[in-house]
């Protein structure tokens, strides 16, 4: 097969299930990045925007929601989260999230997700606000990039507006739930696994999908 699969993430960085499948989902881009040309594209999907852009303390269910996420999944929520979930005072804002991350992204368009996996960390490990513009700064260069071009494109209103742009591809797209994986093929958009895909559950999704059928 010579076609490139097109492919797209639909992802919020303060999802926390999208946090749970992080591993496998970069597992998953890992095992089949040698194998065939995959486009793989993220999109955020602004869960907590406009009047949803609270502080933490306003979705009480969250603490639980963290502890089934742990236990289906076995990542691990961090000491500087943990401190930010019970103070409850950092506002979860995906706009400026889904900003910081397009600007991160024009730095270095293929590891797209290498840096949204790190805006996770941050939140999730460390407890950072990501609307925090220092966050963006030391993401960029812990990930040997222009910390300053970051900073001047996350408050650049054309990188809002883009990233605004993808809240509404998705919604196009008919993403109504977070993560979700898209595959893009001649005959339409489909869904690969769910948030408890293992990265071998996914693969299989795919082979499934892009497997010659008989007319």
């Amino acid at each position: 097969m010579t076609d490139r699969i097109r492919l797209t993430y639909a992802f919020d960085a303060y999802c926390g299930w999208c946090y749970g499948l992080g591993p496998a989902l970069r597992q998953f881009a890992d095992d089949n990045a040698d194998r065939i040309a995959i486009d793989l594209r993220v999109l955020s999907g602004g869960l907590f925007s406009g009047p949803r852009a609270l502080p933490v303390a306003g979705y009480p269910h969250i603490p639980a929601a963290n502890q089934r996420i742990a236990a289906a999944t076995g990542v691990t929520f961090g000491e500087g989260y943990q401190h930010a979930l019970a103070k409850g005072t950092v506002v979860m804002d995906s706009t400026d999230a889904a900003t910081g991350l397009v600007a991160l992204r024009r730095q270095a368009p293929g590891r797209i997700l290498e840096l949204a996996s790190a805006l996770q960390r941050a939140w999730y490990i460390d407890g950072h606000s990501l609307s925090d513009l220092d966050v963006y700064r030391s993401i960029a260069a812990g990930h040997g990039l222009d910390a300053n071009a970051v900073a001047e494109a996350f408050l650049d209103p054309a990188t809002r507006a883009e990233a605004e742009g993808g809240f509404r591809e998705l919604r196009r797209l008919g993403v109504d739930a977070y993560p979700t994986l898209l595959l893009h093929t001649p005959t339409g958009t489909h869904r690969l696994g769910g948030p408890l895909s293992s990265a071998l559950q996914l693969t299989e999704a795919l082979d499934r999908r892009m497997a010659p059928t008989s007319a």
